[in-house]
């Protein structure tokens, strides 16, 4: 699952234990639909901010996975989806660029709201002994919300910096981080006020 293997090895370059990932939410998105540049006015600055807690936390060993919708593209792969997003026009593409992956990145694609459904994301974290993600993305008011939700039925410890995440409408966003911090216990502090490394399960 990792975008490169190591030699002589079937995991990726990312370290193969840590408590906490970080986990990337439907950013690669080409948000071509109608309301896409509602979502692209908050979500470029969001995304600033997603790249700067990427390089950050990269430092301490957190590894990071992408956690992104197929936007019903069912014969592309995650690289397909990359290139896509990056084509002359897309309305996303500026976003994209921003959230490249590298080569030591994990990624799962999802099929629907929730990075948890019918994917192998589970899988993934129990294998690096992940117990608490912090989850950046798009929308905050969907699927940030439903891999939330999920996160939490399975026990995992959540973090979503409220300056990383998006949707429509501030509001949206104001809402649905409310409600992760009071059901789902989230903490949704500043990305800059996190202190995050990646200690061994």
């Amino acid at each position: 699952m990792a975008t490169k293997k190591a030699a002589g090895s079937l995991q990726g370059g990312s370290p193969e234990k840590a408590s906490v990932a970080l986990l990337l939410i439907d950013v690669i998105n080409d948000l071509d639909f109608p309301n896409g540049p509602k979502l692209l006015h908050h979500a470029l600055p969001a995304a600033r901010r997603i790249a700067a807690l990427k390089k950050r936390i990269r430092k301490s060993g957190v590894p990071v996975i992408y956690v992104n919708d197929n936007f019903g593209r069912w014969q592309s792969d995650f690289r397909g989806q990359v290139r896509h997003c990056l084509q002359d026009g897309a309305p996303g593409a500026a976003m994209v660029r921003l959230l490249l992956p590298e080569p030591e990145d994990y990624f799962v694609l999802k099929p629907k709201h929730s990075g948890f459904f019918s994917t192998s994301l589970e899988i993934l974290l129990k294998h690096l002994g992940v117990k608490t993600l912090v989850l950046t993305g798009f929308a905050a008011d969907i699927c940030v919300l439903y891999t939330a939700n999920d996160a939490y039925m399975r026990d995992y410890s959540l973090i979503v910096p409220h300056d990383c995440v998006a949707s429509e409408t501030r509001d949206a966003s104001r809402v649905a981080l409310q409600q992760m911090k009071h059901h789902l216990h989230a903490d949704i502090r500043h990305s800059s006020r996190l202190r995050l490394r990646r200690a061994s399960a």
